[in-house]
């Protein structure tokens, strides 16, 4: 990678659905911001998916009489993490573009490295 741009790269984290989608149609070359693009990818549908995981288990356990709603309640607890551990990532990723560094961010930057994107 040459000298990297850290603008698109930075508006992948800045705006959450526009930031990706604009470095994947108008920055594709850029080997960097498309880096980060994944990582901010990978983030959304994680912030996306938890709460209609969560609903759709909590549903299905709020059958079970009596304890059933409240262990679903409870549940939500786990969505509170995931969206802690998302702000987390989310300032390691600004971080990570600020100085110019193409490392996976922790928790879903594995996973980000595996999307056949770019």
């Amino acid at each position: 990678m040459d000298k990297p741009q850290k603008t698109p790269a930075f508006l992948a984290y800045l705006l959450p659905i526009l930031g990706w989608l604009y470095v994947l149609v108008f920055h594709r070359k850029d080997k960097f911001a498309v880096y980060h693009a994944k990582q901010s990818l990978v983030m959304t549908i994680t912030a996306i998916g938890a709460p209609v995981v969560w609903g759709i288990v909590a549903w299905a356990i709020a059958w079970i009489p009596l304890a059933g709603p409240v262990v679903a309640a409870a549940l939500f607890a786990l969505v509170i993490l995931t969206y802690i551990v998302l702000a987390a990532t989310w300032i390691v990723g600004l971080v990570y573009v600020s100085r110019a560094k193409a490392k996976p961010v922790p928790v879903v930057g594995g996973w980000a490295e595996r999307l056949p994107i770019g």
